[in-house]
């Protein structure tokens, strides 16, 4: 069976964890490129500027293909490998969580430290509302203004979202379709005659 959905967080959530003095507060974002990731750490450093530490992990795209781990400074693997752990086990893409701590005083040693950011992590995706989508391809498809009616007729037989439309003396539009049914659909537009297809991007 081809899988073409992946899972992910609806909206942000937060988790917290206690130990010996020390708080990890887990913050978790559904985000889909690294500026957004960026954005949303810039934002907890100025909130929590007090801070001792802002590790992350996240994971992008529907394969998962690009992902991030950081200690901010704690012990190498001791904070950001155990919050990329949870995204794993929760099977979770297009995600961040960030986990801040304030520093209590008492080293937590290794095995502790591991276990508090993993613990301030799971309970964030624990609050999390997780969602299932669809892979999606979106394509550029340029055509002569002879084949609109034809286009069209595709388009709306296979029910797909359309953007960009531009309909000059060559038209343009964009449309998306779900992974699965694409290479059907993309051999419908090809059979057409001066019809072309670019992939822009997979969501």
């Amino acid at each position: 069976m081809f899988e073409d959905t992946y899972k992910t967080i609806k909206a942000p959530s937060q988790g917290v964890y206690k130990e010996k003095g020390s708080k990890f507060m887990a913050f978790a974002f559904p985000v889909t490129t690294e500026t957004e990731v960026k954005s949303h750490l810039d934002s907890l450093r100025k909130q929590y500027y007090d801070a001792r530490h802002h590790c992350y992990a996240y994971i992008l795209s529907p394969d998962k293909a690009a992902y991030r781990i950081n200690d901010d400074g704690e012990p190498s693997s001791t904070a950001g490998r155990p919050i990329y752990g949870q995204l794993q086990s929760y099977d979770l893409t297009n995600i961040l969580i960030v986990v801040v701590r304030y520093f209590g005083g008492v080293k937590l040693g290794v095995p502790g430290l591991i276990n508090a950011y993993r613990t301030a992590a799971k309970d964030a995706i624990e609050n999390a509302v997780i969602i299932e989508k669809n892979i999606t391809e979106v394509y550029n498809l340029r055509f002569d203004y002879s084949a609109m009616n034809s286009v069209m007729k595709i388009l709306k037989d296979e029910n797909l979202p359309q953007s960009n439309q531009n309909f000059e003396l060559e038209c343009s539009l964009d449309f998306a379709v779900r992974q699965s049914a694409s290479t059907r659909v993309c051999d419908e537009f090809i059979k057409l005659k001066n019809v072309k297809l670019t992939l822009l991007r997979v969501e």
